[in-house]
């Protein structure tokens, strides 16, 4: 099969490494000095260091053309870059196969990604959500992983699956994309909030406590949002939520205990150098979960601590005054 790789960051440049075993795989992103490094040296240096690019894997150095042969494509931009690259597939009359890797809520409409693309390619086009508990330098270096793969059509989850499955990343097929889609975005959140309970020192019975409270506040959002209550017992629910909030290659985790360590969130970003999807999720998930009257304290708290500058341990104080109530409710 011929794949298509849009975006050339930690993860686009890690399953470019991966699906070129098995698939004609081009790698294509919109940075020109990332274009020009990948040709020169086979590594991505800015964005992904230390792993160099199998030869079988093609440098593409013009949009339409690299799109133009693939049977597949796979969008790994960050999130605010998606609908800008599906409006140019569509305005360059490339609508294709689709599956993406981002996770969030789009700031100011949020939107998840499957409608994103309804609204800018149609609801006609097959497309699907890539997702689960998985760190890009992991997948890169073959260690297993299992993720999954859900879309809007499910004989097309099923073929892709099988088409990108291999031994050390096992990719399972879904049917619930809104709920995978949710579980991916809000986890991240949480990984925030993870970030700060082990950066104030509250120790792992804190953790594991807000990990848990934290998994209900996801699906009580997924399931509003469409989401069915077993996917969140899945992959791209708890899978994805223990491994973000404990894993420390998690970019979300490190927000969270750099905040814990007084540090001002657009340094922490700036340090970084690379998208935590969770800081402009959060603002999302708390506007649209008070539309719906759904109670997300944990993704408050986050939400309050990254843009309305209220301190961690004061939102972690707030939190712990909650009256207390029946734990299934």
């Amino acid at each position: 099969m011929n794949l298509t790789v849009v975006g050339a960051g930690a993860w686009g440049t890690a399953l470019a490494i991966v699906f070129s075993a098995k698939h004609r795989v081009t790698l294509w992103t919109r940075e020109d000095s990332v274009t020009q490094t990948l040709l020169a040296e086979r590594e991505n240096r800015q964005f992904f260091p230390g792993f160099h690019l199998p030869d079988a894997v093609l440098i593409g150095t013009d949009f339409a053309a690299s799109v133009a042969t693939a049977d597949l494509l796979v969008l790994a931009t960050p999130l605010v870059g998606f609908r800008p690259t599906l409006c140019r597939l569509r305005d360059q009359h490339q609508v294709k196969p689709l599956i993406w890797v981002c996770k969030g809520m789009e700031a100011g409409s949020a939107r998840l990604p499957h409608q994103i693309v309804a609204e800018e390619l149609g609801e006609d086009s097959l497309y699907g959500a890539l997702s689960g508990p998985s760190f890009a330098e992991e997948v890169a270096k073959g260690l297993p992983a299992a993720i999954t793969l859900a879309t809007n059509d499910p004989g097309f989850a099923r073929q892709t699956a099988l088409e990108l499955h291999s031994s050390r990343l096992r990719i399972y097929a879904n049917d619930d994309l809104p709920g995978v889609e949710v579980g991916g975005a809000v986890k991240n959140v949480m990984a925030i909030a993870t970030g700060i309970c082990d950066g104030l020192g509250l120790g792992y019975s804190a953790r594991a406590a807000l990990m848990t409270r934290g998994l209900a506040e996801i699906a009580r959002f997924g399931v509003a949002l469409g989401g069915q209550p077993s996917t969140f017992m899945g992959l791209a629910g708890m899978g994805d939520l223990v491994l973000t909030c404990t894993g420390d290659l998690s970019r979300n985790r490190q927000v969270g205990l750099a905040l814990a360590g007084g540090k001002k969130l657009p340094q922490i970003l700036a340090d970084l150098g690379h998208v935590a999807e969770g800081v402009s999720t959060a603002r999302e998930v708390v506007r649209i979960a008070a539309q719906l009257g759904i109670e997300m304290p944990i993704t408050q708290a986050v939400d309050a601590i990254l843009h309305h500058d209220v301190p961690a341990a004061e939102a972690v104080e707030t939190l712990l005054s909650r009256d207390p109530k029946p734990e299934m409710q």
